[in-house]
């Protein structure tokens, strides 16, 4: 198994995958001779089903890592890259990239020099409660727009990510499925050419996307989830404007009241 190889196919250094193989050797499972590198030790189709559970299992990344603790409180609104590379014991590279992919989906902004600012969030369950029921008014409304016009490429993008979320097939972080989530819905509402909503709902998935990380990791029926969202799209797709926009409100009703429970938030007043 060699390592460049490894590394080029998953698309990372070979540190990574030095630790992995080196783990696989731990196992059992592969064999390290110093000269030749890594090789299986036994059949592929063998594998114990406890390794290949491991192995399959997507590992918390340094942003996950930063986005709890914030949810926890451990983060002040204003830090240094210096001071989260020491308390995350990770490199000023790693926190730096970290950082730019939260500066992307708009919760915290760069501040003079090495200076970081957490943008304010949806940070109590009845501002979460608040939202949904915003947006129960907002999304039905877009799609009953006489000039609501779904895009047939973009829906069928839509589609194939919901039923990956339904089947399973392929194991997707709690932030892939939240991004995917929240492009379904930014996604509707971008038909109805109304940019007011559109710019109102990225700000609040903005707002509560951290809350939505947390939620994803808990035990939600994101398959039910999924299979209803597929129900919105076929109704668009087949013209039913009227029902898609009640099947959007049902959708959005029901999630909050799954979602807006307590537990979500932890943020003390101190952090905030």
């Amino acid at each position: 198994m060699p390592e460049w190889k490894l590394a080029r196919l998953a698309g990372t250094s070979r540190s990574p995958v030095q630790v992995v193989l080196a783990w696989l050797a731990e196992k059992g499972v592969a064999d390290y001779d110093r000269n030749r590198g890594y090789f299986l030790s036994i059949d592929a189709r063998s594998v114990p089903p406890d390794v290949l559970a491991a192995a399959t299992e997507p590992a918390v990344s340094l942003y996950d890592r930063i986005a709890e603790a914030r949810l926890d409180g451990k983060l002040s609104d204003s830090i240094t890259e210096s001071d989260m590379a020491r308390q995350f014991d990770a490199s000023r590279n790693d926190v730096r990239k970290a950082l730019l992919r939260a500066q992307n989906e708009g919760w915290i902004e760069k501040e003079a020099g090495y200076g970081w600012r957490f943008l304010p969030l949806i940070d109590s369950l009845e501002a979460y409660d608040d939202m949904y029921w915003l947006r129960v008014a907002i999304e039905p409304a877009c799609i009953l727009n006489p000039k609501f016009k779904p895009n047939l490429p973009e829906l069928q993008v839509l589609r194939a990510e919901q039923e990956l979320i339904l089947t399973g097939n392929q194991v997707m972080m709690a932030t892939e499925i939240v991004a995917a989530n929240s492009r379904f819905h930014e996604t509707i509402v971008s038909w109805s050419g109304n940019q007011f909503a559109v710019q109102t709902l990225r700000r609040l998935n903005r707002m509560r996307r951290l809350a939505e990380y947390r939620q994803e990791k808990q035990a939600l029926p994101r398959k039910v989830l999924a299979q209803e969202h597929l129900t919105i799209l076929d109704a668009i797709e087949s013209g039913d404007n009227m029902g898609a926009a009640s099947l959007l409100r049902s959708h959005i009703d029901a999630a909050r009241r799954k979602k807006a429970i307590p537990g979500i938030f932890h943020i003390p007043p101190s952090a905030k």
